[in-house]
């Protein structure tokens, strides 16, 4: 395929919102949330509205607005009016706590923020008390759906100029002309996940997701026009806000949203309620959804109905092989498993309609170039490990970060002109086919000799009983050792026998040093807010014990 370009004037809100009007699709739905639905003139006049408000409120081209929302439609219109406005959007988590969104705020130095009431309210007691030093100019508050608190309620309990009901301020500011942005300005700050000390934002541009959107949404797993979408992540992770914002919009299709926290009964809700042809996931909540089903069928009840699926996608972190053949054999639909990361907007290899290969993540999308090279490696030109020697992956392509906010250091340590530095451990077979190792600072020097947790992971995925596992290193006696978190399928009971037939499990199948040397059973394992399985959290857990 010929690789997109884009003229100097561009700006996303053409590209994902006002190019389908001019097409004649002003009367699709856009976006679906529970019985209201939003078709995309509508979207577009709110997105008008809110760039008028952008503007009314102060906030100039350029700088920072600050979205920390559950998936409902404002979302959209914060995100689109922002674009439009040439301000630049940073999403935050609505569930954080109120420290962390305080760092965003400190951190972006936004002028706006899109937030609930409850949040909106603690921000401006931290504000009073002089406990934050903020660049607001403005709260927007969207009622909270999850609490059932109003927003013109809040507005007046707060009593601060600075902030709005985003409704009132839709309605009532003047209309202004829209500024002509270049398609290298900033448009969107994507967040680092945190694994190692605070996020850090990727600034990146606005064509950086035309380019993504155009080489893997359309050109590799095939969105196109009447594209339904449903997602188990949230809109504030951009793995998300892509595959169920961005990607729908820009073939015509439909986002469908729902602001519960993501549980196997929720998605089950949402996948029955809107017939999505697309699903967004990620490896947990698939195995807990196949765990949903087993249970369902098994007390004579119907089991989940994915037959409006066309495929679903699987990112975030690998999806174990086992995995994936439990899921091959209950759904007649694929997944199409791949890696991306916030330093290059979304994914750039993945598997792909007729191309799915278990245990992989596919091959390289076109328009990307990848490098697996030696982790000593300071720059693209090093020589290549062999085909099925690991390394760190490098990749390059247009949607490149333009580096992190604040921290040159580490911007230069990632970023190498059109390369990106992932620190991830990969290998690539002879096909061209990827595999995933695990980041180098996860490796583990167990008895003089290196172990991948991944590796005994995967293992133990592959024994009937064990629905989802974490390895990570402690300490016993001065010596490391390994040490696997289990959650059991329903059906399977924690003993001590189980513990032992999973540890033989293991020495048969892997060199004898990486077998667990301890495993604890627990009912679910800790994620991040991006979905992840957080191992931080795992080794804390360890050191406070």
């Amino acid at each position: 395929m010929s690789m997109p370009t884009f003229s100097e004037a561009f700006n996303l809100v053409d590209y994902f919102l006002f190019e389908r009007l001019s097409e004649g699709n002003g009367e699709r739905i856009a976006i679906r949330f529970g019985d209201r639905a939003y078709r995309y003139d509508e979207v577009a006049d709110k997105s008008l509205a809110f760039m008028n408000a952008l503007v009314a409120g102060g906030v100039r081209r350029g700088e920072r607005v600050l979205i920390v929302l559950h998936d409902v439609p404002p979302f959209a219109w914060a995100i689109m009016g922002t674009f439009a406005r040439g301000a630049v959007v940073a999403m935050g988590n609505p569930d954080a706590p109120i420290e962390n969104i305080r760092y965003l705020l400190d951190y972006t130095r936004a002028t706006a923020l899109v937030t609930h009431p409850g949040i909106a309210a603690a921000i401006v007691l931290q504000a009073r008390s002089g406990a934050m030093a903020s660049e607001l100019q403005r709260i927007f508050v969207v009622p909270d759906v999850a609490t059932g608190d109003d927003a013109e309620g809040a507005v007046n309990a707060v009593d601060d100029p600075l902030v709005v009901s985003l409704t009132r301020a839709l309605g009532e500011a003047p209309d202004y002309a829209r500024p002509a942005v270049h398609r290298d300005e900033p448009a969107m700050w994507l967040f680092t996940s945190g694994s190692t000390g605070e996020p850090k934002a990727n600034v990146h541009s606005h064509r950086d997701f035309a380019y993504n959107t155009e080489v893997y949404a359309k050109g590799t797993v095939g969105y196109r026009e009447g594209d339904v979408s449903v997602s188990v992540p949230r809109l504030f992770f951009g793995y998300a806000t892509g595959t169920k914002l961005f990607f729908p919009f820009a073939v015509g299709g439909t986002s469908c949203l729902f602001s519960e926290r993501p549980t196997p009964e929720s998605v089950a809700r949402a996948v029955e309620m809107y017939r999505p042809t697309i699903v967004t996931n990620v490896p947990t909540m698939i195995g807990k959804l196949l765990d949903h089903d087993e249970m369902l069928r098994g007390d004579g009840k119907k089991g989940l109905d994915w037959s409006s699926v066309r495929f679903s996608l699987s990112a975030g972190e690998a999806l174990p092989e086992a995995l994936l053949q439990r899921w091959q054999a209950r759904v007649a639909s694929d997944i199409y498993d791949g890696i991306g990361s916030a330093e290059m907007f979304h994914i750039y290899a993945s598997n792909r309609p007729g191309d799915v290969r278990p245990g992989s993540l596919g091959k390289v999308v076109d328009g990307y170039e990848l490098r697996v090279l030696p982790e000593s490696a300071d720059g693209p030109g090093a020589a290549p490990c062999a085909p099925g020697d690991i390394g760190v992956l490098w990749v390059k392509g247009d949607s490149v970060s333009h580096g992190y906010w604040l921290d040159r250091d580490r911007s230069w340590k990632t970023f190498h002109g059109h390369w990106c530095r992932t620190g991830d451990l990969f290998h690539i077979d002879e096909s061209g086919y990827l595999y995933f190792a695990g980041r180098a600072d996860d490796l583990l020097k167990v008895g003089g000799q290196w172990v991948a947790p991944l590796e005994v992971e995967a293992c133990l995925m592959r024994h009937e009983s064990v629905a989802s596992v974490a390895v990570i290193g402690v300490e016993q006696e001065g010596l490391l050792k390994t040490k696997a978190y289990v959650v059991l399928r329903p059906g399977f009971s924690a003993t001590d026998a189980l513990a032992h037939q999973l540890q033989e499990w293991a020495r048969a199948r892997l060199a004898k040093y990486k077998y667990p040397r301890v495993i604890e059973f627990v009912a679910d394992l800790p994620k991040n807010d991006r979905g992840k399985v957080d191992k931080k959290a795992l080794r804390s857990r360890e050191l406070a014990s």
